[in-house]
């Protein structure tokens, strides 16, 4: 693992939090690209998915409820949910050693690569980060540059997944280069031309 791969977990945790301060106070009902989610539904499963990691990391407490059958509601300030999972994850991925092949993730293959599996949950949060902002009519968070960093990690983990946390790839136009982020987005099922339905 490199210092590069810790600067991409630390940035995808930053763009969440971008994402997350940038949602109006009537914004947390609105729908999103995550299929039947609302924003505070997205913002609940990608906390509760850091969670998640931290608690297969080090034996501790995982999220309090499903992260795939999130609330759809919040119950405090936002960042009260979102801060103390994010730091929980960063201080689990702290203790992981650099070289490992074999780190303990909360989904299948349940085992990978230190890299990849930081670069997992770096792409969890990137990803649900564009979900946010898309759906609360903001410039999408998921950078080409991020996107292209964080390709590696999905090509290792995105097919195990298909039908659970992935969605069949969403087609684009043949030949046309739309970018690096639209391209990770469509390889993980999401169309990267999704807009909030106007209010």
């Amino acid at each position: 693992m490199t210092t590069t791969t810790w600067e991409l977990l630390d940035q995808a945790y930053e763009t969440l939090r971008e994402a997350v301060a940038g949602v109006p106070a009537d914004g947390w009902g609105r729908p999103t690209p995550c299929t039947q989610w609302n924003v505070a539904q997205v913002l609940r499963h990608a906390a509760g998915g850091q969670l998640a990691y931290a608690a297969r990391l080090t034996g501790g407490p995982g999220p309090a409820e499903d992260p795939f059958a999130p609330s759809d509601t919040l119950a405090g300030p936002p960042r009260s949910l979102l801060d103390p999972a994010l730091a929980a994850a960063a201080e689990a991925f702290a203790g992981v050693a650099p070289a490992d092949p074999a780190v303990a993730v909360p989904l299948p293959p349940f085992s990978v690569p230190a890299e990849t599996a930081v670069g997992a949950a770096a792409l969890d949060a990137a990803v649900h980060a564009w979900d946010i902002a898309v759906a609360t009519g903001r410039p999408p968070a998921l950078t080409d540059a991020l996107a292209a960093a964080l390709r590696p990690a999905a090509d290792a983990l995105t097919e195990p997944l298909r039908g659970f946390a992935y969605g069949p790839a969403f087609p684009l136009a043949p030949g046309a280069d739309q970018g690096a982020a639209a391209a990770l987005l469509a390889f993980l099922g999401r169309d990267p031309g999704w807009a909030a339905p106007a209010a």
